[in-house]
């Protein structure tokens, strides 16, 4: 390497600013992995061909080598990976083995712990958190948003930060805090930077969710964004359609939870003009259980 070279390269503060720019936004390991070494194959080595012999010849194998088989005769060492470091690819026979867990789960602890040992999401390889629920869960009132950020990786605990200060003063203007309510996401795992997750990833999660609100059996559910209320009430409007209009949540045991959707705080920090919008959904809340007593 020469000195000019030395000279160009990039600083600390650039190296952090590209970081940002791709979602790289937290250490997952204490350590940092060389990645090359992991997945470094050593040099092939060729075994003599041996002449066949008497009237009996080995068997032909394909020319064809896969890489596994190339690792295999290359006599590579096994490399550890942690738990985390395995993907599953979300696909119909993971959100089958989701539905029969979640069918199973007959309390909110059973249906928590059936979500830690589950495998088949591909987020919780690459998230620190298992986001699972936060609040009372005897609560009359539910929220639902889609799924957790940063901050709520690191706290485990859905809403927090910004985006949670602010629905915390949103519950406070109607007389409610989070030990009167229950709250949690329809994906439990932060998607890496904070991407939109796909529908298989959400499929995946959707019986989990679903059986939380069935065994919790809120008076009322508030869909917190598009994606929870498109997700929960089976729709495909967009939430400034959706929101001020009273839905219904249908759970598995046929019940009908009356649903209010309104805006994502987030979005909320985005568009402050909007917190009108939300401010009159949660007036109805108000109203609604007022009425249901």
């Amino acid at each position: 390497m020469t000195a000019a070279s030395l000279n160009n390269r990039p600083d600390i503060a650039d190296l952090l600013a590209f970081y940002a720019s791709v979602g790289v936004d937290e250490a997952l390991e204490e350590q940092p992995v060389n990645r090359f070494a992991e997945v470094a194959p050593k040099p092939m080595e060729r075994a003599p061909m041996a002449a066949p012999s008497g009237d009996t010849a080995a068997p032909l194998r394909s020319t064809t080598v896969s890489r596994g088989e190339a690792g295999d005769r290359a006599n590579a060492p096994p490399v550890a990976r942690s738990p985390s470091a395995t993907t599953a690819v979300p696909d119909e026979a993971q959100a089958a083995l989701a539905r029969q867990l979640a069918t199973t789960a007959t309390t909110l602890d059973e249906i928590r712990q059936h979500m830690a040992a589950f495998e088949g999401c591909n987020l919780k390889a690459t998230a620190k958190s298992l986001v699972f629920a936060d609040g009372n869960p005897d609560a009359a009132v539910m929220l639902v948003g889609e799924a957790p950020g940063r901050d709520e990786d690191i706290e485990g605990l859905p809403f927090v930060g910004r985006s949670g200060r602010l629905l915390d003063r949103m519950l406070a203007a109607i007389g409610l805090d989070r030990t009167s309510v229950y709250i949690a996401n329809v994906i439990p795992w932060r998607p890496p930077g904070n991407r939109t997750p796909t529908p298989h990833e959400t499929e995946i999660c959707r019986p989990f969710i679903e059986r939380q609100i069935e065994l919790v059996n809120p008076k009322v559910l508030i869909n917190l964004g598009g994606p929870s209320a498109k997700t929960l009430l089976n729709t495909s409007e967009g939430i400034l359609r959706l929101r001020g209009n009273w839905r219904a949540h249908t759970t598995a045991s046929g019940i009908a939870i009356p649903a209010m959707p309104t805006l994502h705080p987030a979005y909320l920090l985005r568009t402050p003009s909007h917190k009108k919008l939300a401010w009159r959904d949660f007036l109805e809340v108000k109203a609604k259980l007022r009425a249901l007593g």
